[in-house]
C-alpha cells in the first residue's frame, strides 16, 4: 500500500488500522478465555462393569456412588439419565417420586429419608455404593419385565436390581454386604421419630443442679443412639462436665464459664447451649442448675422427614438428585417453676407472763441444731464466724424474722445467750430451742420460752423465825446384850436368896 499524501486520509487510515488491531486482540482474548465445560465429578462409590444395557447398547460401566455438585455430596435418583456435572444448577423440587412419576410407598419413602440422614454424608465407598443401589432399587424399580427391555431409552429403562446386586457381590463385596446392613438399619430405625424432655419431679431451687433427660425414639418406640441433640437452657445453666454423653461428643457453644465445684478441685464448664449425642438408649442426661424462676430446657435435632424431597436440574435430561434433604427439624422442651422461698418468724416470750422478750440471740440451724439452714440459693446461712447465722429479737414483741429460706426444709432456732433476768434457768449445754418444717411460700412461726430468774422472799426486820427441833426415838436390840442381861438377873437372884438364908439362921 502506498503512502497517502492527504492528512485527513492518513488519519482515517491510521484509525482503521488501530481499530482492526484492537478487534483482533479482543477476538484472540475472547477465544482464549472461553471456559471449558465442567466435567462430572464422581464422589465415592464403585464402578459396575459393564453397565446395564439400554437403548440397544451396553455402556462401559454404571457408577454406584455419590457425585459432587456445587461442592456438595449428592446421590442421583433418575437411573441412566445423564449424570450432573460439578457446576450443574439445581433448584428445590417437590416430593421424591419414582422414575415413572408415581408416589413412593410410605415405608420406602421413610427408608430413603432415614438413610439420607444417616449416610448422606458418608465417606465410606462401600456405604455410598450400597446407598446408591438402594435409592435406584426404590425409585427406578421395574414395574414389570417390560421396563428392563434393553431397547428402551435412558428415560424409560428400569433399574435391574438383581443384575447390580450380582455385580456388587463379585466386584465390591463390601458394598454388597452393606446393602443388607443399610436395609436392616432403615427398617429398624426409620421415622417418624419422637423427642421428649423429662424435667425433675422434685422441687427445684436456685443454684441446686438436677438431672434433666432428653429421649429420642424411632417409629417402633426404641431409643435412637448417636443422634446429635442441641440443648438450650433458659433461666438455667448446663453443666457440661457431668452428662451422659461421651466427652468427645460434647460441644459447648455459648456463654461458657468456669465454675468451681464444691468439694472438688476440678473445674466444670457451665453453658446455656451445648450439643451432645444420645447414648445407646437414645438418651441425653444433663445437670441443669436454675438461675431464674422458670428453668427451661429445649432440645432440637434433625430427624428423618416423612417423605424426602428432590433437587431438580434446570436443564432437561439430567438426573434429579438428593442429599441430606431427607430430614426435618424435631424439637421438644420442658419447664419447671423454682420452689418459692419460705420465711421463719421466731418469738421469744416470758414463760410466766407470755410477754415478748427483746434482745435475745438465736441461731438459725437445720434439723440437727448444729449445721446452718439453707437460703433460697441453696447455700448455708452462715455468719462471719462460719457458724449458723444469729438473729436478735427486737421490740416489745420479741420477734425476729428470716426471709428467703430454701423450702421445703426443717429449721430450728437455738438460743445462744439468755437475756438479762433469765440466766438462772439457762443451760448452755441444752439451750432452749424450737423446730419445725418450712413449706414453699410459707411462714414457719416458732416460739422460744425463757423462765425468769426467781426473786428471794422479803423477811421483816427484827423478826426471827422460830426453830423447832424434832427428833425420833428408835429402840434396837442385839443378841449379846440380851444374853448379858439374863446373866445379871441370875446373879442378882442368887445373891438375894443367899441373904435371905443368913437372915433366917439368926
Amino acid at each position: 500500500m502506498g503512502w497517502i499524501s492527504r492528512p485527513r486520509a492518513r488519519v482515517r487510515a491510521v484509525s482503521g488500522l488501530v481499530a482492526a488491531a484492537v478487534l483482533g486482540a479482543l477476538s484472540v482474548t475472547a477465544a482464549g478465555t472461553t471456559p471449558a465445560a465442567a466435567a462430572t465429578d464422581e464422589g465415592i462409590g464403585h464402578d459396575i462393569t459393564p453397565g446395564q444395557p439400554f437403548a440397544s447398547h451396553t455402556p462401559d460401566k454404571n457408577w454406584l456412588g455419590s457425585y459432587i455438585v456445587g461442592g456438595k455430596q449428592v446421590f442421583c435418583v433418575s437411573f441412566q439419565l445423564k449424570a450432573p456435572d460439578s457446576n450443574e444448577k439445581y433448584e428445590p423440587g417437590d416430593e421424591l417420586l419414582t422414575k415413572w412419576g408415581e408416589k413412593l410407598p410410605a415405608d420406602e419413602a421413610a427408608n430413603i429419608s432415614y438413610l439420607l440422614l444417616r449416610y448422606g454424608d458418608t465417606k465410606d465407598a462401600d456405604q455410598a455404593a450400597a446407598l446408591a443401589h438402594l435409592l435406584h432399587s426404590w425409585t427406578s424399580k421395574p414395574r414389570s419385565d417390560k421396563d428392563l427391555d434393553e431397547s428402551l431409552p435412558a428415560k424409560e429403562i428400569g433399574y435391574n436390581i438383581d443384575y447390580h446386586l450380582d455385580k456388587l457381590k463379585a466386584q465390591a463385596p463390601g458394598a454388597y454386604a452393606d446393602v443388607e446392613k443399610l436395609t436392616a438399619d432403615a427398617e429398624a430405625n426409620r421415622g417418624p421419630w419422637t423427642a421428649s424432655v423429662t424435667a425433675p419431679k422434685d422441687a427445684q431451687h436456685l443454684g441446686t443442679p438436677a438431672s434433666w433427660t432428653v429421649t429420642v425414639k424411632n417409629a417402633k418406640g426404641n431409643g435412637m443412639a448417636d443422634v446429635p441433640v442441641k440443648l438450650t437452657a433458659t433461666d438455667a445453666s448446663i453443666d457440661t462436665a457431668d452428662t451422659a454423653g461421651t466427652a468427645a461428643d460434647q460441644e459447648a457453644t455459648e456463654d461458657t464459664e468456669q465454675t468451681d465445684t464444691s468439694g472438688s478441685s476440678a473445674t466444670q464448664a457451665a453453658a446455656t447451649e451445648t450439643t451432645l449425642k444420645t447414648d445407646a438408649d437414645g438418651k441425653v442426661t444433663v445437670q441443669l442448675t436454675p438461675t431464674g424462676n422458670q428453668p427451661k430446657l429445649a432440645a432440637s435435632l434433625s430427624a428423618p422427614a416423612d417423605r424426602p424431597y428432590v433437587q431438580k436440574p434446570m436443564n432437561d435430561g439430567i438426573q434429579n438428585v438428593v442429599s441430606t434433604g431427607g430430614e426435618k427439624k424435631l424439637s421438644a422442651s420442658g419447664v419447671v417453676a423454682v420452689a418459692k422461698p419460705g420465711k421463719v418468724q421466731v418469738t421469744k416470750t416470758d414463760a410466766k407472763t407470755g410477754k415478748g422478750i427483746g434482745g435475745a440471740t438465736l441461731r438459725i440451724t437445720g434439723k440437727d441444731r448444729k449445721s446452718a439452714a439453707n437460703g433460697q440459693d441453696g447455700k448455708p446461712l452462715n455468719g462471719p464466724d462460719g457458724q449458723p447465722v444469729v438473729v436478735t429479737t427486737g421490740g416489745e414483741d420479741g420477734v425476729a424474722t428470716v426471709d428467703d429460706l430454701l423450702a421445703p426444709q426443717d429449721v430450728c432456732v437455738v438460743e445462744v445467750n439468755a437475756p438479762p433476768g433469765y440466766t438462772n434457768a439457762f443451760d448452755p449445754k441444752n439451750p432452749p430451742a424450737a423446730c419445725g418444717s418450712l413449706e414453699p411460700g410459707g411462714t414457719l412461726a416458732l416460739t422460744v420460752v425463757n423462765i425468769p430468774n426467781e426473786v428471794p422472799h422479803a423477811i421483816p426486820a427484827g423478826d426471827k423465825p422460830e426453830a423447832m427441833a424434832k427428833g425420833a426415838t428408835e429402840t434396837s436390840f442385839s443378841v449379846p446384850g440380851v444374853a448379858g442381861l439374863a446373866a445379871l438377873v441370875l446373879i442378882g437372884s442368887g445373891l438375894v436368896g443367899f441373904a435371905a438364908r443368913r437372915s433366917a439362921r439368926r
